[in-house]
């Protein structure tokens, strides 16, 4: 019987603790990687190394849609739901943006994002202007690998 005990309270506890990070992590905030060189030098600045970055995402800024020019986010592909990609918003709802073909107008509700590194990244100058409503949370600091920890923005 005693390690039936043991086994119910120590499945409890991880389930219970389960339900306590998805929440944290759906709600408030989560750490992502950074995959590619999209971002570089922002993130994975060392093309050659093996550790990506992992940043910390804040979804506080979810519930008004606070963002700003300059904040890099983290959202859904329009294209492909499943995918994220993390850039840096280059342009607000009314504002004019000049891409590499046209100018052109960012619609309300959607914002323009770019990547830092822009001969190897897929943002808006590929899909257009993104919907406030795919931005999943706004990238705050960087907390993987240790040597690189530093805040992002304002």
């Amino acid at each position: 019987m005693g390690i039936q005990n043991l086994i119910w309270q120590v499945t409890k506890k991880a389930f219970t603790g389960g339900i306590i990070g998805i929440t944290i992590s759906d709600r408030f905030c989560g750490v992502v990687p950074v995959r590619g060189d999209s971002m570089s030098p922002t993130f994975n600045p060392q093309r050659d190394s093996y550790l990506d970055d992992y940043v910390l995402v804040d979804k506080f800024c979810l519930k008004d849609y606070k963002f700003a020019r300059g904040d890099v986010v983290v959202f859904s592909s329009p294209t492909h739901y499943r995918e994220r990609y993390i850039k840096r918003i280059v342009g607000m709802p009314g504002e004019w943006i000049s891409s590499s073909e046209d100018v052109i107008r960012v619609p309300e509700g959607h914002c323009w994002v770019e990547g830092d590194n822009r001969a190897f990244s897929l943002d808006s100058r590929t899909f257009g202007p993104i919907p406030l409503g795919l931005i999943r949370g706004r990238v705050t600091r960087v907390v993987w690998p240790p040597q690189r920890l530093s805040k992002i923005g304002g």
